[in-house]
């Protein structure tokens, strides 16, 4: 249930122009995806790497502010996403941090936010807060039990928004997601 509240703003020449500004709270429910693999975890991350594109950004950047058309902008995308369909934009090595505070002790734990620009278009096209959950964010980190590989999924994100078709999109997206963390897995 979504709750507004009105904020006092530092414009003096907001009640002239008769605007208020308003925060919203919404509460979204989320599902969480876990495949835990016996392999290690330079296995599994190597076979990650190997499924998602790693383009050079400031080049993907520049080939995506060129382009003219949707089809220029489609086909930059193409040529840098890996087998999954996915392309990586950023990595954060939580377990280097950790290995600061716990030394060699420390697991190995890397977050990896990861999309495919045509896939969030898709869904902000319907509901523009899905920009907010895309890309998305895979978890790869040592347990005692084995590598988990952790994703919050897209539709669950989404399905407070009812809007079908940017469902579908999610659904989509989780199950491609799904499909490689359990082939990464295995």
């Amino acid at each position: 249930m979504s709750q507004i509240h009105p904020i006092a703003g530092n414009d003096p020449d907001a009640g002239e122009r008769d605007r208020s500004n308003q925060v919203t709270t919404k509460r979204i429910e989320v599902q969480r995806f876990t495949v835990i693999s016996s392999k290690s975890f330079q296995e599994v991350l190597a076979k990650l790497d190997a499924a998602i594109g790693h383009p050079n950004m400031a080049t993907f950047r520049n080939d995506m502010t060129s382009a003219k058309t949707f089809a220029e902008l489609e086909a930059a995308v193409q040529k840098v996403i890996g087998t999954a369909g996915l392309m990586e934009f950023a990595r954060f090595e939580l377990g280097e941090v950790l290995r600061r505070k716990l030394g060699e002790r420390a697991p190995k734990s890397v977050r990896l936010v990861v999309g495919n620009p045509l896939i969030m278009a898709q869904m902000v096209e319907h509901v523009p807060d899905a920009g907010s959950y895309a890309p998305v964010t895979i978890l790869v980190d040592e347990r005692p039990d084995g590598v988990h590989l952790t994703y919050d999924t897209t539709a669950s994100f989404l399905s407070s928004y009812a809007n079908p078709k940017a469902s579908k999109v999610a659904q989509d997206l989780d199950t491609k997601i799904e499909t490689l963390l359990t082939s990464a897995a295995a």
